[in-house]
């Protein structure tokens, strides 16, 4: 099953995850809470391919999380900023991050 199919699924989960639900995707989305909003911020801040993150980002905006607006007509450059869609990802977003930080602590190599 492709993540697409799951975005008629009856779960809400498989349906949220139809769009949220790869780990590019949801960095961007981390990101964009973080006060990022463009290209160059994002692959930098992921250091993910160019090829994917343009991908992920027409995806979020396609998908009404994020918006696309313009800031440099030469060259076109833009911005993405979340929506208010985009914007009620915060309370799942802090979920994930206070599992991850209690089932899955940071460990240090060994010196």
């Amino acid at each position: 099953m492709k993540w697409d199919d799951l975005s008629t699924d009856w779960c809400p989960v498989a349906r949220a995850m139809s769009v949220i639900g790869d780990r590019w995707t949801l960095l961007i989305v981390r990101d964009c809470f973080l006060g990022k909003s463009r290209f160059e911020q994002f692959q930098k801040s992921l250091s993910v391919t160019r090829h994917i993150l343009a991908d992920r980002l027409k995806r979020l905006v396609e998908a009404g999380v994020l918006e696309r607006n313009a800031y440099s007509s030469r060259p076109l450059r833009y911005d993405y900023v979340l929506t208010d869609k985009g914007r009620d990802f915060a309370p799942a977003l802090v979920g994930l991050k206070d599992w991850g930080k209690k089932h899955m602590p940071v460990r240090k190599a060994a010196g």
